[in-house]
């Protein structure tokens, strides 16, 4: 468990990092004067200059950042400085982060539709080499008394000296309800082990819960050539993209209609998100790298959002910029970001406070 969370803090810190990258890429490209690119957040541990620029390595193991001379003021005189570039340019330089999101996602699915992608297929579907996978497991079930784990892959099931071997979720939903209150048998695979898993389905579930309370996935490992993987991981990309506005569109439809979040929505923070790459990894690689794609994704649209503090903010300053032909305020642009990035700080409080007491 350790060290699949220290492997999701290293994994979101590393796609931050390949973000600055994009800044610091086009930000060299372009003749910008790069005074510092880090690894990590501040205060510094080491730092060795090169060139101009100082490469550092940080005590707060989060991200990275990258400081360019002229950033944070509309000081054109100086003509390596961010803000004497050309707005075309500006706009590049704040891009390529956002892009370079989408980008990451696309990359690590194509090389999981490569390897061989996990993909979700119904109980009609024909595969041969079908399974049937847990991806959950409810608090205090009988399947987590019995010590079921997400990711265990059921390969038959054991009921009074017959075994019946499973390549479908009904079947695992069958045996469950027709011998509730009576002990069963799962042979399940874990980390390539088999294990035989003794328990009781409950007769009468709490709704939603099932007899023996676990979410039950069939499943199908299909690879693919290099470019259909590489086409598929952008389209992959792409739907990832639209669920993220879909999802958005739910929860603030239903916020507007005073109907609450929806069912098993909820907003986490990193340490919710690290919590959620770690129940992933011990799945399996497949399923890890996966959600590390819809975590990048869901990290480019919200940089790409039109609000200050954001690089879809700085975008709209840049935007209005080129429409007035000149600067927004300085004053204006440092006062909205200040206060913009104040209510994304207590926004960000909120939700850790919220997932350290849902740890505890």
């Amino acid at each position: 468990m350790v060290a699949t969370i220290l492997l999701s803090i290293l994994t979101l810190s590393l796609l931050i990092l390949l973000h600055e990258l994009g800044h610091f890429y086009f930000a060299k490209k372009f003749g910008v004067n790069v005074e510092e690119f880090g690894m990590f957040l501040p205060p510094r541990i080491w730092g060795k200059k090169i060139g101009e620029t100082i490469y550092s390595i940080n005590w707060i193991p989060f991200g990275g950042f990258v400081k360019m001379q002229g950033e944070d003021d509309n000081n054109q005189k100086e003509p390596r400085s961010f803000a004497s570039k050309p707005i075309w340019q500006r706009a590049v330089i704040i891009a390529a982060g956002v892009v370079s999101f989408w980008l990451i996602s696309v990359v690590i699915l194509s090389g999981v539709f490569m390897s061989g992608a996990v993909e979700a297929v119904d109980d009609n579907d024909p595969a041969a080499n079908a399974r049937v996978q847990i991806i959950s497991v409810v608090a205090d079930s009988p399947a987590f008394s019995a010590g079921i784990k997400t990711g265990d892959i059921v390969k038959s099931v054991k009921v009074g000296g017959e075994i019946t071997p499973v390549d479908r979720v009904a079947q695992v939903q069958e045996a469950a309800a027709d011998f509730g209150g009576r002990e069963m048998i799962l042979e399940i695979e874990r980390a390539g082990n088999v294990l035989e898993i003794a328990l009781t389905p409950r007769e009468n579930p709490p709704a939603g819960e099932g007899a023996m309370g676990v979410g039950l996935m069939r499943t199908v490992q299909k690879s693919y050539s290099f470019f259909s993987a590489i086409g598929n991981g952008a389209v992959a990309t792409w739907r990832m993209t639209l669920g993220v506005f879909d999802g958005w569109g739910q929860i603030i439809g239903r916020l507007v209609k005073k109907e609450g979040m929806p069912p098993g929505a909820e907003l986490v923070g990193p340490i919710g998100i690290v919590g959620l790459m770690s129940d992933q990894a011990q799945m399996g690689w497949n399923y890890y790298l996966q959600f590390v794609a819809m975590i990048s994704v869901y990290l480019a649209v919200l940089n790409a959002l039109p609000i200050p503090a954001l690089d879809g903010g700085r975008l709209i300053f840049l935007a209005l910029e080129a429409i007035r032909r000149k600067p927004v305020s300085e004053k204006i642009e440092q006062s909205l970001t200040a206060v913009f990035y104040g209510l994304l700080m207590v926004l960000m409080l909120f939700v850790i406070v919220k997932d350290i007491i849902r740890l505890f």
